[in-house]
């Protein structure tokens, strides 16, 4: 055995150092901050929305129903609501798409650069790079929805008043209790999207221009989102990664619902296993000189 085997052998197959690298190198760059405005721009302006309607004394949205409705009602009376609405609203398409845009072109991106050989010379190590894209990801999977909830929080504390909060099951909890819960919520929602990262990882590895890459990933969310909608497919409904989405407002139940929770992040995981092997599968036999 070559020394320089011996040393691929010894190589881990994690690196901080690695890591840390990419995630400065991501959120660094002026789209990944172009992407993180618009998110933390949303509350804003839903927030300003709901008090010029609500400026005569009328409601907001009207009431009833679940997610974003019952939520919207009720920012009026807790400026708490604006953390969930804003979660609400941004869930079915601003977060996915800032997802979409980052996975897809973590592959492509490096390879349209130029940059993706020099990284795979280095000891870097194709499945560790994967890894360490993925990883990135799944960081700014946490990043936007946290920005999206301390926008909605700060923005809720400036225009509504702040106190107990009534779930959606009727009873009352603290206000403390209540961040708690938008911080869980705030979980839920970045672990909802791990299917969305790995989807548009494998998309990445199909090809070396990072705008395609973004721009099927995008149309494909597009499109299994629209898929959701029709009544007519409500078969495989279930089997499509958005289709438990909003099941995070089971989480402002006493006691909590917890089967949709569970078939959503059980969803998550089995597209992230699925197409996160396809990634590797595809990425580790590509011929990255062509």
């Amino acid at each position: 055995m070559s020394q320089a085997d011996g040393v691929l052998r010894r190589r881990p197959l994690w690196s901080l150092g690695l890591l840390r690298s990419e995630i400065g190198m991501t959120f660094r760059r002026w789209r990944t901050l172009a992407l993180l405005a618009v998110l933390a721009g949303v509350p804003v302006l839903v927030g300003i929305a709901v008090k010029i309607e609500t400026g005569d004394g009328g409601s907001a949205g009207g009431g009833g129903g679940e997610g974003g409705p019952a939520f919207l009602s009720q920012i009026t009376n807790n400026g708490l609501f604006l953390v969930f609405t804003s979660l609400a609203m941004t869930l079915p398409f601003f977060l996915p798409m800032s997802i979409g845009v980052i996975a897809g072109d973590s592959i492509a991106g490096e390879a349209t650069a130029g940059t993706l050989r020099y990284l795979l010379v280095a000891p870097a190590g194709r499945t560790r790079l994967l890894l360490v894209k993925y990883a990135t990801t799944m960081t700014f999977c946490l990043v936007g929805t946290l920005v999206v909830a301390l926008s909605a929080l700060l923005t809720g504390a400036v225009l509504f008043p702040l106190g107990d909060v009534t779930l959606l099951s009727g009873t009352s909890v603290s206000f403390g209790e209540g961040l708690l819960r938008a911080l869980a919520i705030a979980c839920v929602v970045a672990l909802s999207l791990i299917g969305v990262a790995a989807v548009g990882l494998f998309i990445s590895t199909l090809t070396t221009s990072g705008i395609a890459a973004m721009a099927t990933t995008v149309g494909l969310l597009i499109t299994v989102q629209i898929l959701d909608t029709i009544p007519q497919l409500d078969a495989i409904q279930p089997y499509l990664f958005p289709h438990y989405w909003l099941s995070f407002a089971d989480l402002l139940r006493d006691p909590v619902y917890w089967d949709q929770l569970q078939k959503n992040l059980g969803l998550q995981a089995l597209y992230a296993v699925v197409f996160g092997s396809a990634a590797w599968a595809r990425f580790t036999t590509r011929d990255i000189t062509a």
